[in-house]
């Protein structure tokens, strides 16, 4: 199916006629960013750093793709004479990383509603998955081990984060790398994910894009997407699990 003819097609159509899925992660899979913002604040504490980010700043900082540029972009703002050096970013980033980690571990972070049924529909349908996210390795690891088992990786056919790749989201990096990993074209797949510089990023790769409202980008401009929704269970009940024919 070529990539116009898809434009007046459903949500649920546009899902079973792709080859692959492909998900990011923070606020697509789950409702990750309050636990990253809580997890910055507790690196800056312990680094005596004085900052701290209530929800108006992260939200600001969220247009920053990566968390060690997000840093860097905030200390920027401040009229400081000395700035953070490479190694104060990295140690500030190792603590959040480990300190997110343990909030996963609590179970306090499931995957959003419809996130589940999808993945097992896909699956069902022979579909294949994918991962393209701005976000770390072990970030991904950390939250798709509590909620999928110890072997989630399994499931998906390629897993791209932002150290892989030069640039990160809005340019389009993640995404062609992940597409070149699959070997499909961008017209056979649909990209799930909740923000514009998520929504940018797929669309500069010539992917449809479908958006799942989340937590910090509810009000963001999606009129580019294909589908908005506010949750993936809003195509719980159309989910066929027979195996369909897929783009080319």
């Amino acid at each position: 199916m070529q990539a116009e003819a898809l434009a007046s097609v459903p949500a649920d159509e546009l899902i079973r006629r792709a080859a692959a899925l492909i998900f990011d992660v923070d606020g697509t899979l789950a409702e990750t960013e309050e636990l990253h913002r809580q997890a910055f604040n507790h690196a800056f504490a312990r680094h005596g750093l004085g900052w701290q980010w209530d929800r108006a700043i992260y939200k600001d900082l969220l247009r920053v793709t990566g968390g060690k540029e997000r840093m860097r972009a905030y200390h920027g703002r401040l009229d400081v004479a000395s700035p953070l050096t490479d190694a104060d970013i990295a140690e500030l980033h190792r603590i959040k990383t480990a300190h997110y980690a343990e909030l996963i571990e609590t179970g306090c972070c499931p995957l959003r509603p419809g996130v589940i049924e999808l993945l097992a529909a896909a699956k069902a349908r022979g579909q294949r998955l994918a991962i393209a996210t701005t976000t770390s390795h072990g970030n991904i690891d950390a939250l798709l081990s509590q909620a999928l088992g110890a072997s989630w990786a399994a499931a998906f056919d390629a897993i791209v984060a932002g150290d892989d790749v030069s640039h990160k989201k809005p340019a389009p990096d993640v995404y062609l790398e992940t597409l070149a990993r699959l070997k499909l074209g961008a017209a056979a797949c649909v990209a799930i994910e909740d923000s514009a510089n998520g929504l940018i990023s797929a669309s500069r790769a010539g992917i449809p894009v479908l958006i799942t409202r989340s937590m910090f980008f509810r009000d963001e401009d999606f009129s580019a997407a294909r589908c908005v929704l506010d949750d993936l269970s809003e195509l719980a009940a159309n989910q066929k699990f027979e195996k369909q024919p897929h783009a080319q």
